[in-house]
């Protein structure tokens, strides 16, 4: 059996040459498409050469096509491309090679070559070691979002059980804000999410900790996040908050890769990880904070205060201004308390237009973030999406912690757009005169009737809100542009994501699972091939599907001799959708011409707004795969059924594609609202297991009339 250049080949115990055996682990923080899409590209990269892969995929989803222990046993090399912590523990001893996930996707060749001179991998390294030759995140970065994908869950959890208890069991009390009678069902509500909310700082702390150091700097970490975030521990009124967790997050961990740098005597070695190393780091870091960082920290708090006592007599815009910027500018940390126990010191005095300004302040940045990520969905991860709910719905409580997930993963946009929007909304409430009786913040104050100027209080939460949303949306974009320029992805974001989580689905979902090259696996990855596979999967293109082939042609042939219609895609694709030339030569002019295509079916009960959501789904990110393909599509209901179209360009079309193609295979796909999640995957699932076989893609431009295209088209299901 010949090898394809690449690494040696193992030898094998009967003396034959068995195939490389290669193993990958993908994943991204900020979502699934390139996890994805660096494991299809590694995966084929392997399959060219005649090399075993199985590749693990770490998503916004979870892990999945987990790598056991059988295969890393008999693996001969590891890639990692990611751009988050991935444990590399269970890879000891075995040469592991890390890099961006960008590298997974621009260069996977170069990977498998260069992974058998890779060094290997030695018990206690850290999670995941920067190799060089591949761009990737910096270690940093991936500390941060591992901290805060831990986070996450318990921001929700203990947000909402917060909002639940005071909605449901709350009541306003003129000397205590939102009361919650004690001993009562929803005081326990109530401390349950109070336990989840306290949990939260160290958690980032700790995690971010693990991130640098591993598992010895986790609970130096978690208890230097917990000292932060307590400020009795360094008289202050308020503790450091999430900010102070991500200090002392780096702080642990660098302080642990510190210390397992000094060397110690061989006995001493097995308890250092456990007994030696948690104990001085947590000892020193603690000591540090409450001796060092503290009294600084109550110092600079307490003159704050006293700054803001001298403000009272000047212009209320300005107060509400400045008020609103410190409320925001740290959601719950010292700076947000120093600013609310302020306004909550007036009240007794009798001045309650500074907890106004506050009042309106506080839910501006749970609010306006959560309404970031339902303007411009395709700037987060699912992830994302799903807090941005829960954050809407804190939001309305007066939680303002529920924008931290936010500002931690990106703070260099996400803080600022929450300053400036808290200042909005504290000036106006500050101009009109908002009052509120209770130290508490939200519109649900409001709803109870502690705040007089209800109107304007309204306006003043709506506007900051606003503001804060779409600021965002556009420092984030265009981070996100500068990102994807500096890295130079030859590659289609939000098309490809369709197609390979469509592929993933069909693999798994489907029922038949098996991609271009003959095996199963997870999204579309080739799984690796035992030894009766490896006989069959040798070269490339040289595959024993005869047989399916025949099956394949059989079914067209029987489709044909029964008079059927050539129904396509469960009868979404048939004859009155296909077009053998499609007259446009802009993409706009096509989409329009695609739409007509698709009225024929009686399915399109809205053109133009079909066009118009088509298009909006374009300016997001174009849907021109490369290859000479474009699937535009679009979610909307102005189709009132699931309806699939195709037409063939002879000259093309510029689609803006990554590979520099014009589309001349167009695709498009409508679905309704209601039907979007099931059937529009599964769609694309069906069409891009095809549409990778070069093969099929010249039978499709070779077909001379609508009757062949279709034909061909049989093929996709």
């Amino acid at each position: 059996m010949t090898i394809p250049a690449g690494p040696p080949p193992t030898g094998g115990g009967d003396g034959e040459q068995q195939r490389l055996r290669l193993l990958a682990v993908t994943a991204c923080p900020t979502g699934i498409a390139h996890t994805y899409m660096a494991a299809e590209k590694l995966a084929q990269a392997a399959e060219s050469r005649g090399i075993d892969m199985k590749v693990e995929t770490q998503g916004s989803i979870g892990a999945e096509n987990v790598l056991d222990d059988n295969d890393v046993k008999h693996a001969d090399g590891v890639i990692v491309a990611a751009d988050k912590d991935v444990d590399l523990s269970r890879f000891a001893g075995k040469r592991v090679l890390t890099v961006g996930v960008a590298e997974g996707i621009r260069h996977p060749e170069q990977l498998i070559e260069r992974v058998m001179s890779a060094p290997v991998h030695t018990p206690g390294g850290a999670p995941t070691a920067p190799a060089s030759g591949g761009k990737e995140r910096s270690v940093g970065y991936k500390a941060l979002m591992n901290g805060v994908s831990y986070m996450i869950p318990f921001v929700v959890v203990g947000g909402l059980l917060i909002a639940i208890s005071l909605s449901l069991g709350g009541h306003t009390d003129p000397s205590g804000g939102l009361v919650i009678p004690k001993d009562s069902f929803w005081m326990d509500i109530n401390n349950i999410g109070v336990i989840g909310f306290t949990l939260m700082v160290p958690i980032l702390s700790g995690y971010i900790a693990y991130a640098i150091g591993d598992r010895p700097a986790l609970v130096p970490g978690m208890v230097g996040g917990w000292i932060a975030n307590t400020g009795e521990l360094y008289d202050s009124k308020a503790g450091a908050g999430f900010i102070g967790a991500i200090v002392t997050g780096f702080l642990a961990g660098y302080l642990v890769l510190w210390i397992k740098k000094v060397p110690v005597p061989k006995f001493a070695r097995p308890i250092m990880p456990i007994i030696v190393i948690p104990i001085v780091a947590t000892t020193a870091l603690g000591m540090f904070f409450i001796y060092v960082i503290g009294k600084p920290i109550s110092w600079v708090f307490e003159n704050l205060t006293d700054w803001l006592s001298g403000m009272t007599g000047t212009s209320a815009i300005l107060l509400g201004a400045i008020l609103g910027l410190m409320i925001a500018f740290d959601m719950g940390g010292p700076v947000n308390k120093t600013a609310f126990l302020f306004g909550a010191g007036l009240i007794a005095t009798g001045n309650q237009t500074v907890m106004g300004m506050c009042a309106a302040a506080i839910p501006v940045m749970p609010l306006g973030q959560g309404l970031a990520t339902l303007i411009r969905k395709r700037l987060y991860t699912e992830q994302e999406r799903e807090t941005g709910l829960a954050s809407l719905f804190m939001g309305c409580f007066g939680i303002s912690e529920g924008a931290i997930p936010f500002a931690a993963a990106r703070p260099a946009q996400v803080i600022p757009a929450n300053m400036l929007g808290g200042a909005v909304a504290g000036a106006i409430a500050g101009l009109a005169g908002v009052e509120d009786a209770v130290p508490h913040g939200g519109p649900i104050v409001a709803v109870l009737g502690a705040v007089s100027g209800v109107p304007m209080f309204f306006v003043a939460v709506v506007i900051g809100s606003a503001v804060t949303a779409l600021t965002t949306v556009a420092l984030v974009d265009l981070a996100e542009r500068r990102r994807r320029g500096e890295a130079g992805l030859a590659l289609s974001v939000g098309a490809r994501e369709a197609v390979l989580v469509g592929a993933r689905v069909g693999a798994t979902g489907a029922g038949a699972g098996t991609g271009a090259s003959g095996s199963a696996g997870v999204g579309g990855v080739p799984k690796q091939a035992g030894p009766a596979e490896s006989a069959d999967a040798a070269v490339p293109g040289d595959r024993a599907d005869g047989a399916d082939t025949a099956k394949e042609a059989e079914s067209a042939d029987e489709a044909e001799g029964d008079g059927d219609s050539g129904d396509v895609l469960s009868g979404y694709l048939t004859e009155q959708t296909v077009k053998v030339r499609l007259g446009a030569a802009d993409k706009e002019a096509a989409i329009r011409e695609m739409a007509e295509l698709l009225g024929r079916t009686g399915k399109v009960v809205d053109p133009e707004e079909l066009v118009a959501t088509a298009l909006r789904r374009e300016a997001q990110g174009t849907t021109g795969l490369g290859e000479e393909i474009a699937i535009p599509h679009a979610k909307t209901d102005a189709v009132s059924a699931p309806v699939v179209g195709f037409a063939r360009s002879a000259e093309g079309v510029e689609w803006d594609s990554p590979d520099g193609t014009k589309a001349r295979l167009v695709f498009m796909i409508a679905v309704p609202e209601a039907a979007a999640g099931d059937e529009h995957l599964r769609i694309l699932a069906l069409l891009s297991r095809k549409l990778m076989n070069a093969e099929f893609r010249e039978r499709l431009l070779a077909a001379p009339d609508e009757s062949a295209v279709l034909g061909v088209l049989r093929e996709v299901g």
